[in-house]
């Protein structure tokens, strides 16, 4: 029984820590554009059966209870919490911030595209508009070299004044991608977001119409970490560390009575 304490507390020792990791994670990017917070899930492990509950305990009577003894705990996911995040006034007339669903679309160099609410928008040597790491909006949209200004729509309609000219000149549209489940699209890094079997694939549309959320030129989405909330969560962390080795050095202690009894 005390070899089993150990183990159990051992499995609460495991959680605690990927549950520190997580918080670690989510307050080193509290400053990254458009980041979504992760959160740590956790399943008990399988019960040993010593007496079942509903055994018969005589031939016309059955046992109201039973004695069933865990194993302990183990991590079965973390998962990124889509929430909104604060929308941050930039001035910057290439900045876009989702409000409300969507993610923008990203040509990868492999042809896939992946997707991410990083809205902080770059042009290259061409004119294309790329992301921070320099990776093509897809569909991907060219600014004119003599263009004076560059307008974004709430519905992603990408206009620009040039030079010489009165009226706006449409470039093209920015298409945003919603998914039955952003829960399940795998993160990779850089931002971006893979499409995955559990997310579903997606589903392009305009934004600002139906469930797609509207586009916010000159501004930027903020991480959707609480900072005072993953404190409080990393105090908790910690003290649910500290009572399983808690666990595991009386465990210790009995063993060593025992032993010292022999």
């Amino acid at each position: 029984m005390t070899e089993r304490a150990l183990w159990v507390a051992k499995t609460g020792l495991d959680a605690q820590q990927t549950r520190m990791a997580v918080i670690s994670n989510n307050l080193a990017n509290v400053n990254t554009t458009g980041f979504k917070k992760d959160r740590a899930m956790f399943d008990d492990l399988m019960y040993q059966n010593i007496r079942q509950v509903g055994g018969q305990t005589t031939q016309n009577t059955i046992a109201p209870t039973g004695t069933s003894l865990g194993t302990g705990v183990k991590t079965v996911s973390t998962e990124k919490v889509h929430s909104q995040g604060n929308i941050s006034q930039t001035g910057n007339d290439l900045d876009v911030a989702i409000n409300g669903r969507g993610f923008l679309q990203i040509l990868m160099p492999n042809g896939d595209t992946n997707y991410t609410r990083d809205g902080s928008l770059k042009l290259d040597s061409t004119g294309q508009l790329v992301t921070s790491g320099g990776l093509t909006l897809n569909p991907a949209i060219t600014v004119p070299v003599d263009a004076e200004s560059v307008s974004i729509g709430t519905d992603g309609t990408v206009s620009a004044k040039i030079a010489g000219t009165a009226t706006l000149t449409v470039l093209g549209q920015i298409q945003t991608a919603n998914f039955i489940n952003p829960t399940g699209l795998q993160a990779v890094g850089d931002n971006l977001y893979r499409e995955s079997a559990s997310s579903g694939a997606p589903i392009v549309g305009t934004p600002g119409q139906g469930e797609y959320g509207t586009l916010n030129q000159g501004s930027l989405e903020t991480s959707n970490v609480n900072v005072v909330e993953e404190l409080v969560n990393m105090i908790e962390a910690q003290r649910a560390y500290e009572m399983n080795s808690k666990a595991i050095s009386t465990a210790d202690e009995m063993l060593s009575f025992v032993t010292q009894q022999l």
